[in-house]
């Protein structure tokens, strides 16, 4: 692993996602890598790409690399097997993300299992994607290092909310003893901070800094809204 301390580098700092959808101007590794660049030269602690020539186009970058691969069509899609964990981890990612949620993987196995794997595999850190505190728990019981609340609002367990969700912040940090990353649907720097007030360890932004079709439909409909 390149680095000893990745937590600690990681502690109170922002992660920039960088990642674009397919078919967009801008899905190309080397177009993320760039991005991801500048999201370092901005204060970035640390990144987050996807898909494996991504995590190879950075991880030469000077933070820590959380990279994962998304994957098929079934509602376990983020780095959704085992087989996809050690490639994360082969392709230079410091920290592999994976989904931590409690509903069946692809492969069968189950997410302990899964971290069981990988841990014979690599020594890069391992962070699981979460839905709720019950997600959180029992990943950490798996041997999750980092608890990420990113898929919150996108399983049956916790509604969508317009902002962060941040009492599925609240409730993780007080129960889990595991860092917390706050991510999804954070969108403004005062979310951020209010993220990190409410007990996260590392606040994930993607789509507020790093995808400009959602940021300029936001100030287009605003201009619009403003004129009619």
């Amino acid at each position: 692993m390149r680095f000893t301390d990745t937590l600690e580098r990681l502690r109170g700092g922002l992660i920039v996602s960088c990642q674009a959808y397919p078919g967009e101007a801008m899905r190309d590794p080397r177009t993320m890598a760039q991005v991801a660049a500048a999201a370092v030269v901005g204060g970035a602690a640390g990144i987050r790409v996807q898909g494996i020539e991504d995590i190879r186009a950075t991880a030469h970058l000077p933070v820590p690399v959380v990279g994962l691969w998304k994957d098929g069509d079934a509602e376990v899609f983020i780095t959704p097997t085992l087989a996809h964990a050690k490639a994360v981890a082969d392709a230079g990612a410091d920290i592999v993300a994976l989904d931590g949620t409690r509903r069946r993987r692809p492969d069968g196995l189950t997410l302990a299992e899964t971290i069981t794997g990988l841990r014979a595999h690599t020594d890069a850190l391992i962070m699981a994607d979460c839905g709720s505190l019950d997600d959180a728990i029992v990943a950490e019981a798996a041997g999750a290092d980092l608890l990420g609340t990113t898929l919150s609002g996108y399983t049956d367990e916790r509604p969508k909310s317009a902002g962060p969700d941040v009492e599925l912040i609240e409730l993780a940090a007080g129960r889990c003893s595991r860092p917390i990353v706050a991510e999804g649907r954070i969108h403004t720097p005062v979310q951020a901070a209010a993220a990190i007030s409410a007990g996260a360890f590392a606040v994930c932004v993607g789509t507020a800094i790093t995808h400009p079709s959602t940021i300029t439909a936001w100030f287009a409909e605003a201009v619009g809204g403003a004129r009619s």
